[in-house]
């Protein structure tokens, strides 16, 4: 993750999207955080970590519009109070975690949170990540992408969910995705497959390869391990250096 920040304090994005697989659970609908902030705490033991941020609600509102105009199921969201310090959606785990690496104290940097859907077809997901990219691409922000992602949870017999063996398989193949630079390719991953080895990565990353097709990058795997029940992996995309507009739109995930 240290990694992946560096990745991305150097493109400077005005904005960092975040698609996480924790936040807004809308049934049958993909979720766009139209909060004015976003906070939230993360505990484990005596430990803490705690963040707040601004969101990009001009960004956002022209996100949501896109994919509206698209017959895209969206869902705009508040929490709160319709504007000011109230309106402050809390930040899941999935959502803090990954922005607590990549907002750096006193940054002024802007956040976009926004939930896939598992109810949808999956093409609906890939195709609001070409929504975001194309609001991206047409605007004079810088955007970074962040598919926040644990990989398959059936690793361990002891684990919440059991083990399969198709936990493995399942990391392996978006491992295979990644290293040959097609990561759209796990869309065609088998239901079974995805059932069996639970992940909670496809959608997010399914979003990150819509994004993609609109603008194209190179990627790179950082890291991939098995600390626990579920795989963890870190893989970041970003656009060469001679490419017009370059860095306009870095992702990692």
């Amino acid at each position: 993750m240290k990694i992946l920040a560096a990745q991305l304090e150097r493109s400077k994005p005005d904005t960092v999207v975040v698609s996480s697989p924790h936040n807004l659970r809308l049934f049958r609908h993909i979720g766009v955080v139209l909060s004015e902030n976003c906070s939230g705490e993360v505990k484990e033991g005596n430990e803490s970590v705690s963040l707040k941020a601004k969101c990009d609600l001009d960004f956002g509102m022209a996100v949501l519009h896109e994919a509206e105009e698209r017959g895209l199921p969206v869902v705009g969201a508040n929490y709160g109070a319709l504007e000011g310090p109230a309106s402050d959606l809390p930040m899941d785990w999935g959502t803090l975690i990954p922005l607590w690496f990549f907002l750096k104290r006193g940054t002024r940097r802007r956040i976009l949170v926004v939930t896939p859907s598992r109810g949808i077809p999956l093409e609906k997901n890939f195709d609001f990540g070409k929504v975001v990219g194309r609001v991206a691409e047409a605007g004079a922000k810088r955007v970074a992408f962040v598919a926040s992602s644990d990989q398959a949870h059936a690793h361990k017999k002891d684990g919440p969910y059991g083990f399969s063996r198709r936990a493995a398989e399942y990391d392996k193949e978006v491992v295979d995705a990644i290293e040959a630079g097609r990561l759209s390719s796990i869309m065609g991953l088998k239901p079974a497959l995805v059932e069996a080895a639970k992940p909670d990565s496809l959608w997010q990353m399914t979003m990150l390869a819509g994004a993609l097709e609109v603008a194209p990058m190179k990627g790179a795997l950082v890291s991939y391990q098995v600390p626990t029940y579920f795989g963890m992996l870190c893989a970041g995309y970003e656009r060469a250096a001679t490419r017009p507009r370059a860095g306009r739109y870095p992702a990692g995930f």
